[in-house]
């Protein structure tokens, strides 16, 4: 579907042109550039909730399409769009801007105005890369998304914040320009640069083996999946709470997005022939590093490796799927895998976005982010204590609340493939309920030992407004899954035909 009104690229610039005005209005007082950045944040979330309202879940042809000569020379357009699998993406990520921007409210008392502004752009950037459906395009915004996030971790990061921005970099880069090599052999063999081109043309197993392992690498880091995931806990740790709300909730689901708009449409064979790799690094994401979690003792490492493990079952949902089809020869039932997965990924967004931002709300305060340097905190802040509490059940996977839904989809599929791989996914259940009860046992219950806590005061209102409209999908996605569910489906059943056809 094809629209005159240009909803994308307003997604798109309209963030960046407004963190220009916030930089430019830098030097007025900083209540002032923080009102600017929260209505340009806002404005962006309000224009994409259209992309809901005016979406045709019958259909699963791309929608809001735009596509305009841009380097013709290359055949490179500037070409957008968006599916069931990137819409909700894209609500994601202006949702968590917004609540970005409201919880570094008075927390940020340095650079304010560059701070907002490298969060709008990020988030236009984002966008850019959910909707691009030229390939060229899409590389070009997955890079320049790295820059804003580089300075955010590195000026206003902890004591190690220069380390953790270079491994970062070093690390995303790397992946990327494998990438770029793959998509560069794509166009010389059809001479488009479009991703629907790509997914169209039939490469042979050589190919196809060679393409999907260059963007397994790029997408791998990004998920992060094991043993490419080291980057993670030090960038979340020296971030700052907004960084590490937008680096998990966000710019994880990039790798995980890659894999489907990438890696499974356009190499259908290659990836039939390697899931056994994917399913396995799924399944050592899933198990291993949830023991990792239990041994830490930073609250932002442990919800980082937590980020990491349930990563894993969004690989692990996506791949399953081949091994079913061929097993049984059958799609019957690939589809609630692929979906699972999918609203793990939004789940997960809303899950350890909360989770970091009630790390910070605590830092804040005292601080550090020891567990052992806390305790009793039940007693002073029973609200932060009670979302607190929701998250990390939402964390666990409680019934009721959006962690359930995906990781119950994923296992119910993964039982259709092989029992012992539905019971290492389902074992992480156990794993998560374990690290994830733990540091909430230790955080909020007990006695107030600790001099320090016993001044500890409960949330005010913007942390309240923050954490209560974090809670909401959690809660709706929990108890009402359909609509989202169902956005997804045409696409999803269009993404599993692709996949089972070979192109040899």
């Amino acid at each position: 579907m094809t629209t005159d009104f240009p909803i994308l690229s307003i997604l798109l610039w309209l963030p960046i042109a407004g963190a220009l005005v916030v930089l430019v209005a830098g030097k007025l007082a900083p209540i002032s550039v923080r009102w600017l950045a929260l209505f340009f944040a806002t404005v962006v979330f309000a224009l994409s909730v259209p992309l809901w309202t005016g979406f045709n879940p019958g259909t699963a042809g791309m929608q809001f399409v735009e596509n305009l000569p841009w380097i013709s020379t290359f055949n490179v357009h500037y070409h957008l769009g968006v599916d069931g699998i990137s819409m909700p993406l894209i609500l994601l990520n202006t949702f968590m801007t917004v609540l970005v921007v409201i919880a570094g409210w008075e927390v940020i008392q340095y650079k304010i105005a560059q701070y907002m502004a490298a969060f709008l752009i990020m988030e236009g950037l984002i966008n850019g890369v959910f909707s691009s459906l030229d390939s060229l395009l899409f590389y070009v915004l997955w890079e320049a998304m790295l820059i804003p996030m580089f300075l955010i971790i590195g000026i206003w990061g902890g004591p190690r914040r220069v380390y953790a921005t270079i491994k970062f970099f070093l690390y995303t880069f790397f992946g990327s320009v494998l990438m770029l090599v793959a998509i560069i052999y794509m166009y010389v063999k059809t001479g488009s640069y479009d991703i629907l081109v790509f997914q169209h043309t039939s490469f042979g197993m050589t190919a196809q083996l060679l393409i999907f392992l260059a963007f397994l690498v790029a997408f791998a880091v990004k998920v992060p999946m094991w043993p490419v995931h080291t980057w993670l806990p030090d960038a979340h740790v020296e971030a700052p709470t907004g960084g590490s709300v937008i680096l998990a909730a966000i710019l994880l689901k990039m790798g995980a997005y890659g894999f489907l708009r990438f890696s499974l449409p356009i190499a259908p064979d290659a990836s039939r022939m390697l899931m056994w790799l994917i399913i396995g690094l799924s399944l050592v994401a899933i198990i291993y590093i949830g023991f990792v979690a239990i041994a830490q003792t930073d609250m932002k490492k442990l919800v980082a490796y937590s980020s990491i493990a349930h990563m894993g079952f969004v690989t692990l949902g996506i791949f399953i799927v081949l091994l079913i089809f061929q097993k049984t020869a059958s799609t019957d039932g690939t589809v609630m895998g692929v979906e699972g997965g999918l609203v793990q990924m939004i789940s997960h967004g809303f899950v350890s976005g909360a989770l970091f931002l009630c790390v910070g709300v605590l830092y804040d305060r005292l601080h550090t982010r020891d567990i052992k340097a806390y305790g009793g905190v039940i007693n002073l802040m029973p609200a932060f204590a009670f979302f607190l509490v929701l998250f990390a059940m939402a964390n666990v996977g409680l019934p009721g609340t959006s962690g359930f839904v995906g990781e119950w989809m994923v296992i119910l599929t993964s039982m259709k493939a092989d029992f012992w791989i539905a019971f290492g996914a389902a074992f992480t259940l156990f794993l998560g309920a374990a690290y994830t009860l733990w540091m909430v046992k230790r955080v909020l219950y007990g006695p107030v030992g600790n001099s320090n806590v016993s001044g500890m005061k409960d949330i005010g209102k913007r942390e309240f407004i923050v954490l209560g409209l974090c809670a909401i999908p959690v809660i709706v996605i929990g108890v009402w899954p359909a609509p989202l569910l169902n956005v997804m489906h045409a696409t999803v059943s269009n993404l599993v035909h692709q996949v089972v056809q070979s192109k040899l």
